[in-house]
């Protein structure tokens, strides 16, 4: 029972009271008045929460760490009966999710709608709701809600910078070793043909074999002799550290403004995520063939390919990795080196202070592969200390690498960045 349910019933009593008591007709007036006031209220609200529509929707359901999000929100009055308030409680877990608003007078068959905005400084899958309508009487006596249950989710990739000069795997050279390995993209190596099936794309035919059997054909393609890219990055939780970080401002007071930078949590989960995103789109823009693995709360691996599509794949994955690995890097290299392909180059994201990495490198030289390190200082983020000594251990081993500390400008630190050997 509310508050204001219990004043009218007390104001009834006192005034039925009254009227025993004194005889006045005035207080069975209220009586009366206090009767019907209680009625109107409950009939009006209960006619006031039906014949409510409501629609969420955004443009998109995929978006980046650093972007603002824009939601709309629409409630529409179906029945002829005004509403005199309709509360929407935004109930999504999105930080800084603004879609909560109180709209006042709805007419009869009348609509409104609303813009919410939030800018996305978190990586993950969060649901576009519950989303929670509120009405009620005049008087506020009999309020009632309604839950609109959730119906998308917003998928957030983690950011990315731009990153130029990062080492270039030597790999093997055009016109080596071929790979004999079939791909969906287009290559200069042909490795024959087959019947078209449908959805081949049309630039695929081969005209001379189809006019000679009569039926179209396609060509098949093979991936060309040049090595694919592996990126590992270190996903087990004993191994990570951060330290504490400030509030974010996750509201986007004014989405026609420039954005402001959006600084990654204080975390070496974050940054390690930021540098295998990063890194795995400056080898695809290079035309590379880009694999990952990594090992959090359930093992990824995801095979080398080219394009965008892959860009899109890899990038859910981190999106949805969390660091809660108990698979050492080591063992997650020793099981998944015997799937590559020898003179492929393995980015080794890390931040370990382990002698083990070294050794690491030095079994992947062993192995015919170009190893490439990105050592993450564990100790400018309330970590073990030991990050410099191995950095000299693997420049000793002549294998390029990069060292990332708390606060650094990631796209400064990955492009120019000190390159061993």
């Amino acid at each position: 029972m509310t508050t204001g349910q219990k004043v009218v019933i007390t104001a009834f009593m006192l005034s039925i009271i009254a009227g025993l008591a004194t005889g006045g007709k005035l207080y069975y007036r209220l009586s009366i008045f206090w009767i019907f006031l209680f009625l109107g209220s409950w009939l009006w609200s209960t006619i006031s929460i039906r014949g409510l529509a409501f629609k969420r929707s955004a443009r998109t359901l995929r978006a980046q760490v650093g972007q603002v999000f824009e939601e709309r929100f629409e409630v529409q009055n179906l029945n002829r009966f005004p509403r005199v308030w309709i509360e929407v409680r935004d109930q999504s877990s999105l930080p800084g999710s603004d879609g909560s608003r109180v709209l006042t007078m709805v007419r009869g068959k009348q609509s409104r709608s609303y813009l919410g905005r939030a800018r996305l400084v978190r990586r993950g899958v969060f649901p576009l709701g519950p989303t929670m309508l509120a009405t009620g009487d005049v008087f506020g006596l009999f309020p009632v809600e309604h839950e609109i249950p959730v119906q998308d989710s917003l998928l957030v990739y983690p950011m990315m910078v731009d990153v130029s000069g990062f080492p270039n795997p030597p790999g093997l050279l055009p016109g080596g070793e071929a790979l004999r390995r079939r791909t969906h993209q287009i290559t200069p190596n042909a490795a024959g043909v087959r019947e078209y099936n449908t959805g081949d794309p049309m630039n695929r035919i081969h005209w001379l074999s189809t006019a000679r059997r009569g039926r179209l054909m396609v060509k098949e393609f093979e991936l060309d002799p040049l090595a694919d890219v592996w990126i590992f990055w270190d996903a087990a939780s004993t191994v990570q550290a951060s330290s504490d970080q400030g509030q974010s401002d996750y509201h986007a007071k004014d989405v026609w403004a420039k954005s402001s930078k959006i600084t990654l949590p204080p975390t070496t989960e974050e940054y390690g995520i930021t540098i295998a995103a990063s890194v795995v789109r400056d080898y695809l823009r290079r035309g590379r063939a880009v694999g990952m693995v990594c090992a959090g709360q359930h093992l990824t691996l995801l095979s080398p390919d080219r394009g965008g599509r892959q860009l899109g794949k890899i990038l859910e994955a981190l999106a949805l990795t969390r660091a809660e690995g108990e698979l050492p890097l080591r063992a997650l290299i020793e099981t998944q080196v015997k799937h590559m392909v020898r003179g492929s180059t393995v980015v080794l994201i890390t931040p370990s202070t382990s002698r083990e990495v070294a050794l690491m490198v030095d079994f992947l030289i062993r192995r015919g592969l170009k190893p490439i390190i990105v050592l993450i200082d564990a100790a400018s983020f309330g970590g073990k200390p030991g990050t410099d000594e191995l950095a000299v251990s693997v420049e000793l081993l002549g294998v390029p690498f990069r060292l990332v500390r708390n606060g650094m400008d990631l796209s400064v630190a990955l492009s120019n960045g000190y390159v061993g050997g």
